[in-house]
């Protein structure tokens, strides 16, 4: 069976940091491009950083640049989020998702809605209160 687990994420203080996990369980996760993506109660999700498969870009949406940072350890077959100075608004529930088992992945690539990535994380809360 093909899926995702993810692992880190918790309660923190305005200003704190967390790192949340994303590993693969049956494929290898090398291979694809994987975006982390957030839902907040009532709100669409959200993409927020992604990073290809072939050469380990990183794009990151304007909503947590300079923030969040993406990277990839290709000998665990591991993709991390670390998140800094976070905010009340970055609490949701956070998502890894992996891309690219389809031709149609490759149009927008890491730009690519929630629909065109083929595995999933199970969610992992992050809240953030004082």
């Amino acid at each position: 069976q093909l899926s995702l687990v993810e692992s880190g994420g918790g309660t923190v203080q305005p200003g704190g940091s967390l790192r949340l996990s994303c590993q693969a369980s049956g494929f290898t996760l090398n291979m694809y491009a994987v975006g982390w993506f957030r839902q907040a109660p009532g709100k669409e999700r959200e993409a927020v950083p992604c990073i290809t498969g072939t050469d380990d870009t990183p794009t990151v949406s304007d909503a947590v640049k300079g923030r969040f940072t993406i990277s990839r350890d290709r000998a665990t077959n591991t993709v991390y989020l670390q998140m800094n100075d976070l905010k009340p608004e970055d609490t949701a529930i956070y998502y890894c998702a992996a891309g690219g088992a389809r031709a149609s992945f490759y149009i927008k690539g890491c730009s690519s809605g929630p629909s065109e990535f083929d595995w999933w994380g199970q969610g992992n809360q992050v809240t953030v209160s004082s």
